[in-house]
């Protein structure tokens, strides 16, 4: 009897693991299956997709100078990015991707600053020392970017890659205005020159800005249809967009935008 009581533990025991394992299989397939469903996961996987978005942002430095103050104001102006991206998955989750995109962004902001050092024109003069006031300033760049990015598939739907990303300037703007305050030239201590709003001093430093950028991106890609996807991406600027001769300016300043939009795959 207990001979015959241990044979059938065991054959429940061995039923068991079977369904186990029958289970574990079929919900492997199925995920297999999902992948597949939402995009290529073989190692021959290519595929191509065209962005297009909104961009927002502008250029900051990193950490904000005691010499400013408070910012009043800010508006990201907003932007456009458009470009092709072509990606060959490695394994079912990991693959890489490289693009081709271009981009128009820009920004202007109104800041409190005190001892800023500016170089500023005043009617037929340039002035250049450090300034104590209002400061408002435009910026303006577009051009291309090549990213290179690794790609890692959080579930059949959701991605995410990041890499370095390398911009060439076509067109670059970099100008504003200041008043409301006074320049000491020279020093903090040189002669004082009082600038009110209504006759306000005036700069343009798009002449010094660098023609190539570098920096790495942070990105997100979900599936919303088989050919379709949304995405949500952070471009942080590694090196400051004014040559390393240019000292008017004695802080660097970074390009840091996020961008949304949407991707069609082929």
């Amino acid at each position: 009897m207990k001979y015959r009581m241990k044979i059938s533990h065991m054959r429940y025991k061995i039923l068991t693991l079977l369904v186990v394992c029958v289970l574990s299989y079929t919900i492997k397939a199925q995920e297999t299956d999902k992948y597949a469903q939402w995009g290529a996961t073989t190692q021959s996987g290519w595929g191509y997709m065209l962005r297009a978005g909104y961009v927002m942002g502008g250029t900051t430095p990193l950490p904000l100078p005691e010499e400013i103050r408070s910012i009043n104001k800010y508006n990201p102006e907003g932007g456009i990015t458009m470009g092709v991206d072509v990606y060959k998955m490695l394994c079912r989750r990991w693959g890489v991707m490289a693009g081709l995109h271009f981009f128009a962004q820009g920004m202007s902001t109104e800041a409190d600053v005190k001892n800023y050092h500016m170089g500023i024109t005043q009617g037929e003069d340039y002035l250049e020392g450090n300034f104590t006031g209002t400061d408002v300033t435009n910026t303006f760049m577009a051009g291309f970017t090549l990213p290179l990015m690794a790609n890692f598939r959080i579930s059949p739907r959701w991605s995410v890659h990041a890499g370095p990303y390398l911009s060439y300037l076509l067109h670059s703007e970099f100008d504003g205005s200041v008043f409301d305050g006074y320049l000491r030239e020279g020093n903090p201590t040189g002669p004082k020159v009082n600038i009110d709003r209504s006759n306000p001093a005036t700069y343009d430093f798009g002449n010094d800005m660098r023609k190539w950028l570098w920096g790495v991106q942070l990105g997100f890609d979900w599936r919303a249809a088989r050919h379709c996807t949304l995405f949500a991406a952070l471009d942080w600027g590694m090196n400051g967009i004014f040559h390393s001769d240019f000292k008017t300016v004695d802080f660097a300043l970074y390009p840091l935008y996020a961008k949304v939009g949407m991707a069609y795959h082929f």
